[in-house]
């Protein structure tokens, strides 16, 4: 968590919640992140699955096309496991309703058969973490929000972050860049796009 960059309200909180879910012995409750696109949400799931020492699964909403692709999912996640869903509010209504008992009781609801005789039967999930990110949270379905224990917004990177992901991304990636790159990309999603396009004059980065 202390190597990532800005965001620094989230961090903190996050930082928190994986504490205090550490020191109960228990997963993470169900986490969404939502803002503008490149500012760092699938970044901060990997984060979280990494503090929490757990393996992580990661897929999006529109992957997610039958109930059955999530109850496949669903099944083979272990305990504490992270399931990070991107573009969480494409999600279909009838992949919702899958989802809803499996983050609220950790268990999977699934019909067998047809007509009158068609039956439920439930099955046990491990306890396990969703976390979502979305960048159109007005899109999101109420019921779906209210499952996510927490909510964090993420803003824009202010410029001192800007100039500290360039100065250490231009370390690893061996070339130079002047302070001004930072200030004449808006946003943190720019500044990253900048860094891995051919490194040309209009950016100010040059290689060594």
């Amino acid at each position: 968590m202390s190597d990532l960059i800005g965001q620094e309200n989230v961090k903190e909180n996050l930082g928190i919640l994986i504490k205090a879910a550490i020191q109960r012995g228990e997963p993470l409750d169900h986490v969404l992140f939502y803002g503008p696109p490149g500012l760092g949400k699938t970044t901060l799931a990997h984060v979280v699955a990494n503090e929490m020492s757990v393996n992580i699964k990661v897929t999006s909403g529109p992957a997610i096309e039958r109930a059955g692709d999530l109850a496949a999912i669903l099944t083979n996640l272990r305990a504490g496991d992270v399931l990070f869903i991107d573009e969480v509010h494409r999600l279909g209504k009838a992949v919702e309703e899958i989802l809803y008992p499996a983050m609220e009781d950790y268990a999977l609801d699934i019909i067998i058969g047809k007509g009158p005789s068609a039956r439920s039967i439930r099955l046990k999930l491990p306890r396990f973490t969703v976390v979502g990110a979305t960048t159109r949270l007005a899109l999101m379905t109420a019921p779906l929000r209210a499952r996510f224990g927490a909510v964090y917004r993420l803003d824009y990177y202010e410029i001192q972050a800007m100039q500290a992901i360039v100065r250490r991304a231009t370390a690893k990636l061996s070339v130079e860049a002047d302070e001004a790159v930072s200030k004449r990309l808006p946003g943190g999603h720019a500044v990253l796009r900048a860094l891995r396009c051919g490194f040309c004059g209009a950016c100010a980065i040059t290689p060594r």
